[in-house]
């Protein structure tokens, strides 16, 4: 269960209630820093995330309900909202998910919100205060579906929101399974404060043993029935909650040693818009996490581009070194495969699919797998792009300012660069890759996926005139010499700082050091930035910012443009994006002007030697 995020985005507040009942431095003493020749710093690593029992090793492949049972597209839910969901509909996906994608690597079939529920949205519970299955979706009950599941050779996925249901609480009387002497009223706090997205349960008190052994309870049953995938719902901090009854942390912590003690390998994926100050603890105890809001419309189709589809280019990059084996990024579902039921037009349905696997999230389909047209379950098929996503490197993120040509690419672990291009805008665009980009001049060669074509040898850069929304992507395999630059520090004793703009220390920094400080009018000015001659160079700005900002970059006395830097996830990481600037033969300077609003921390900058 799932909202939609920000101003574009349709307000869910009634759909769930239907549904569920930086830092700005301070100065620090200005550093003498020389300019130094080496080569440009390129992304490598992946964060590494908690071990986990064979789970996750690489982002999941599969389907999940919601998308068709949150949809008003005509005949999905005839019998009322979110009716789709019945043990009929859930098989016949799972009996077409056999048939056409599992030979691709889609394995899970994930059953989402209202199992328990009866058409009216009336919960069933156990003498336990465990859900149990509603008879007139699931006349047979969970486990047979499980087991019909698994003899397709697939996985079944279920799904839970997180804390205690108001409904289950039963006036605190009710027993707790396998816990002698522990109530329902044990389990919560006297106040019954509430917590989850939708404030639809009570909260957890870890306090009283009886809480875990609740927990333990549900993952026994779950276990029982033979579910390999759980999905928790509503957890905080995150889902647009904050504060003490909206901290989930210790009931995911909870999870994941209940799900430990049945001893069966139980995938734990956490949802919806996960607060990313929390990232550590979703990396201990989960094996993926949302980062963002619903896909899903909630309209007349299953998604459009506007609603939520084109907001993960801006709120993907700050998890881009969360994720590796273990634990993924989750954009939620990729709805691809059904053209008109999915919204959206033939390029935004493939820069979905690129920007998912770019990302290395899970890729699960809501369409529906009955009615796949050709070009939908192409591009669900395609088995290169598919490799992008589960190669186990790390997520791509923005090479390139954030605006409405973008180029997005990651260094695969064998040397070669996964390069996606993006058009954004509503009318046709070229965007260009330049192999400056990517640390390398010269050759290199150019596969491209989604047309399974190689495109042979291109010099330094590869342009590609790309409809409205859409996107191309291709392996980038260098050939030619890496890439030599000057690297001038910002905070050298050499360089203009003006209005607010001061030195601050910093970790990750080249120098330890950064500028900060870039607030309405401050700026830093690199002076002594040398070209051999007159040219338009790609130049690398490594940079800080704990969320997308804005920055007007010039050389000498230009006018300048204001650019969209990524977030970097945090104040702490460094991250590198280029930029195009027209330097002379000689002496220049460089210019990082905040303007009338809040810049993003600047570290140093890499100048090619030649244009």
């Amino acid at each position: 269960m799932r909202t939609s995020r920000g101003a574009r985005r349709r307000s869910s507040v009634a759909v769930v209630a239907a549904a569920l009942a930086g830092t700005l431095g301070a100065g620090a003493a200005p550093a003498q820093a020389a300019p130094d020749t080496q080569p440009a710093a390129t992304p490598s690593g992946v964060v590494a995330t908690a071990v986990h029992t064979g789970v996750a090793a690489r982002p999941y492949l599969g389907w999940t309900s919601w998308s068709m049972q949150s949809s008003k597209y005509p005949g999905l839910n005839p019998d009322g909202d979110y009716s789709y969901l019945t043990e009929s509909n859930v098989l016949k996906q799972a009996d077409a998910m056999a048939r056409k994608l599992k030979p691709y690597g889609y394995e899970y079939v994930n059953i989402d919100a209202g199992w328990w529920r009866d058409f009216a949205w009336k919960p069933r519970f156990d003498e336990y205060a465990r859900q149990t299955p509603e008879p007139s979706r699931f006349p047979r009950g969970m486990k047979a579906v499980a087991d019909d599941i698994h003899a397709k050779g697939l996985k079944a996925g279920i799904y839970l929101p997180v804390g205690l249901e108001k409904e289950a609480y039963a006036d605190g009387a009710a027993p707790i399974w396998n816990a002698p002497g522990c109530t329902t009223a044990d389990i919560v706090y006297p106040d019954l404060r509430t917590t989850n997205g939708w404030d639809s349960a009570y909260k957890l008190n870890f306090a009283d043993p009886c809480a875990e052994r609740y927990i333990d309870s549900q993952a026994q049953m779950f276990a029982d029935w033979g579910y390999d995938f759980l999905k928790l719902d509503g957890v905080g901090p995150g889902s647009f909650k904050s504060g003490d009854n909206y901290d989930n942390v210790a009931d995911v912590a909870a999870w994941q040693r209940a799900i430990a003690a049945t001893g069966r390998p139980i995938h734990l994926e956490l949802s919806w818009s996960l607060d990313i100050g929390h990232a550590a603890d979703w990396q201990r105890y989960s094996n993926g996490w949302r980062i963002d809001t619903d896909v899903e419309c909630y309209c007349n189709t299953l998604v459009t581009w506007e609603n939520s589809v084109d907001d993960r280019f801006d709120d993907a990059p700050a998890w881009s070194r969360k994720a590796g084996p273990g634990g993924w990024n989750d954009l939620d579902s990729l709805n691809v495969g059904n053209g008109a039921m999915d919204g959206l037009t033939k390029a935004e349905r493939q820069t979905y699919m690129t920007l998912w696997a770019i990302s290395k999230s899970p890729l699960y389909t809501g369409d529906d797998l009955t009615r796949l047209d050709e070009y939908g379950l192409s591009l669900l098929t395609n088995r290169e792009v598919i490799a992008v996503d589960q190669n186990g490197g790390r997520p791509a993120r923005p090479l390139t300012p954030a605006g409405d040509q973008q180029v997005w690419g990651t260094r695969n672990p064998d040397g070669s660069w996964t390069v996606a291009l993006f058009n954004l805008a509503d009318a046709p665009a070229a965007v260009t890759a330049n192999w400056a980009s990517l640390g390398f001049t010269g050759k290199a060669s150019v596969r491209d996926l989604w047309n399974s074509k190689n495109l042979g040898t291109y010099q330094n850069k590869l342009t590609a005139t790309l409809p409205a929304h859409g996107s191309r992507l291709f392996t980038v395999s260098p050939g030619g010499a890496e890439l030599v630059t000057t690297s001038y520090e910002a905070e050298a004793s050499t360089n203009t700082l003006s209005g607010n703009a001061s030195v601050a220390g910093c970790d990750a920094c080249s120098g330890g050091q950064k500028v900060g400080n870039l607030y309405l009018g401050g700026k830093v000015q690199i002076n002594g930035v040398t070209a051999k001659k007159a040219g338009i160079y790609t130049i690398n700005v490594a940079y800080v910012s704990g969320d997308a900002r804005s920055v007007t970059v010039y050389s000498n006395d230009g006018n300048g443009t204001s650019l969209k830097f990524p977030s970097t996830g945090d104040w702490g990481t460094v991250e590198t994006v280029s930029v195009q600037l027209a330097l002379k033969a000689g002496t220049n300077t460089v210019t990082f002007d905040s303007a009338d609003w809040y810049a993003p921390d600047i570290d140093r900058i890499h100048v090619p030697q030649t244009p």
